[in-house]
């Protein structure tokens, strides 16, 4: 098997994903882009070939001390929906871009929602977390009440009574 890099997979994912997703006028996409020390985000028109909001971590309005982390990406996602907001745009198609959708694309995401951009999906999101969290809870009581303890433990505690 030959060597992969990295980038050429990213690029490989991302030119897959763009085959599946296109942003029209009336849902424009959301495109994330994530480098080592900055993360960008555009609302594109792919019909009309236009960027309709932009926003990134290298603004100086945007006053992030630095753009490599999961707080200024929550700044990026909350200033292009109210970008977006101001242009017209309420709904938009996510392309994370060949990225997993972890850490600083989810909180771009997260943010984006939380400020407005499709409002659906936040509820739909907050009933995931609220059903994954109810099952955990359950588990967690269980836990509390029969302590689990290691077998080296038991062994130990085992001798211990023996010698008695």
């Amino acid at each position: 098997m030959g060597k992969r890099i990295r980038a050429e997979v990213r690029n490989a994912v991302h030119r897959r994903i763009r085959r599946k997703v296109r942003g029209t006028t009336a849902r424009p996409r959301l495109a994330v882009y994530r480098s080592l020390n900055h993360i960008y985000a555009q609302v594109i028109d792919d019909e009309k070939a236009q960027t309709i909001a932009a926003a990134s971590t290298t603004e100086k309005s945007l006053e992030a001390k630095t753009g490599g982390n999961i707080d200024a990406a929550k700044l990026v996602g909350k200033t292009i929906a109210e970008r977006a907001l101001a242009a017209g745009v309420d709904r938009v198609v996510f392309d994370r871009g060949g990225y997993l959708y972890h850490g600083r694309v989810r909180a771009l995401t997260d943010a984006a929602r939380a400020a407005g951009l499709n409002k659906d999906e936040v509820v739909e999101t907050e009933a995931v977390n609220a059903e994954a969290a109810g099952p955990e809870a359950s588990g967690a009581d269980e836990a509390e009440a029969k302590p689990k303890r290691s077998k080296a433990k038991k062994a130990k505690e085992a001798t211990v009574k023996e010698e008695k």
